[in-house]
Order: C-alpha cells, then structure tokens, then sequence
C-alpha cells in the first residue's frame, strides 16, 4: 500500500467507530481503538509497508496522525504528541493475538511459496473475521485480497479469477466507483482469468465481463473487454 494513504478515524463519544466515514462493528467489551488497530494491520501486513490514519476521538477530545506497522504495533509518524499514546493502545487486545500471530505467519509462508501452510492459515483467517464482522468488512476483505492473491501464486487461476470478481463488486458496493481497489480487483480477476485453460476460462466469463461493466464506465474496460472476447473468439461490443 502507498504509504501516502491516509485514512480519517472517527470514535464518537459513545463509541461509535467510523472509518473513512464508514461505520465499523465494534463487539461488546472491546475498544473502538482495538478495532482499528485489527482492521487496518490486515493491510499493513498485506502490504509489508505501514497504514497511516488520522484519529479524532471524542471521548478524549483529542486529534493526532498514528500509523499501524505490519506486525500490528502502532506509532506516531513523526515525534510523538502528548495526546497520541493514551488513544490507541500500541498492543492489540487480547482476543487477536491469535489471529496477528496466525496472519504473520501465513505471509511468511506465502512469500517463500509454503502454500500448504499458507493456503489453510488464510482461510481459517478469512472464516474467523467473516463470522465476527461479517463478509464486506474492511478487514474481511483485506484477507479476501491476501487469499485471492494465494491463489493466483499457486496457480489456483479460477479460484484467483471468482475471488478477484467478487472482491471488485464487494469494493465497488463498500466505495463506490472510480476507488483504486476496486479497480485493482478487476484488473487482477481479468488477469487470473486469462491464465485459465479454455475450458475453465469459458464458464467464468460472464461473470468477470458483467463484473467490469459494472465496476467501471464501458470504455474504461473496453480493451479488457475485448481482449477477454477475442480469447473466446467471439466478437467484442
């Protein structure tokens, strides 16, 4: 991820956690601050590089810049203000180490293409947060993206290519249109799709065609388009 993405975190002064302006399942007995800390270490340890956020918090009437590293510690971007540790615990609660250690882990093997402990460690991660914040939250998504990319390194093109499809209509649906990750997600399912043999390739075409005809104005896609209908030798529109 650029580091130069910044995302707006609002806790409201009875707990209410909001980011990007887009509300968050906090569960009971658990802090707004963990939760955030939960969400956005998905994507730092996805992308190997620090997620950085902007933290107005009501309840201590404080505003501060604190960026989330990819072993789920946080710190201040630059020196450290008064009002910025006693915000956001550096530590995640708990309940997640788990789910870091398992996550970190899962990364590690992917990167030394250790899929047969890669694979298993996503997925019971991707099930974990789809029970627990349901199947379009930020962080279930992220680990959509780190699953769907599992696939497309080892060579699971048509999983690749349905991960890929849904996640840009799950990004399109949660961001709206012209959003970089929604973009990049049907770019990828197009991409994945291409490397499938012509007998898998044919029933996943409909899907991934009306995908970039939704996700993105036509003639942003036409050449995708047409790429994808010259494989299958029919005549593009």
């Amino acid at each position: 991820m650029n580091t130069s993405t910044r995302y707006q975190v609002h806790i409201s002064r009875d707990g209410q956690l909001h980011i990007d302006s887009e509300p968050q399942v906090v569960p009971d007995g658990v802090d707004p601050s963990h939760v955030v800390i939960q969400i956005l270490h998905i994507e730092a340890a996805g992308s190997g590089q620090p997620v950085l956020m902007h933290v107005q918090d009501e309840r201590t009437s404080s505003r501060f810049d604190m960026q989330v590293m990819p072993d789920g510690t946080t710190q201040a971007p630059g020196a450290p203000t008064a009002a910025a540790p006693q915000a956001i615990s550096a530590a995640p609660p708990q309940q997640m180490g788990g789910l870091y250690d398992r996550l970190a882990a899962a990364q590690a093997a992917g990167r030394a293409h250790d899929f047969d402990t890669a694979i298993p460690a996503a997925d019971e991660i991707l099930q974990r947060l789809t029970a627990e914040q349901g199947d379009t939250a930020i962080a279930t998504l992220e680990a959509a993206q780190f699953r769907a990319d599992l696939a497309y390194l080892s060579g699971e093109y048509a999983f690749a290519t349905a991960s890929w499809t849904w996640l840009a209509l799950a990004w399109f649906d949660r961001l709206g249109p012209g959003k970089r990750r929604t973009q990049m997600a049907a770019q990828n399912a197009a991409q994945a799709w291409m490397q499938l043999p012509p007998h898998e390739a044919g029933p996943l075409a409909s899907d991934l065609v009306n995908m970039l005809l939704e996700v993105a104005a036509p003639k942003r896609t036409a050449t995708m388009r047409a790429q994808i209908a010259e494989r299958l030798g029919q005549p593009s529109n």
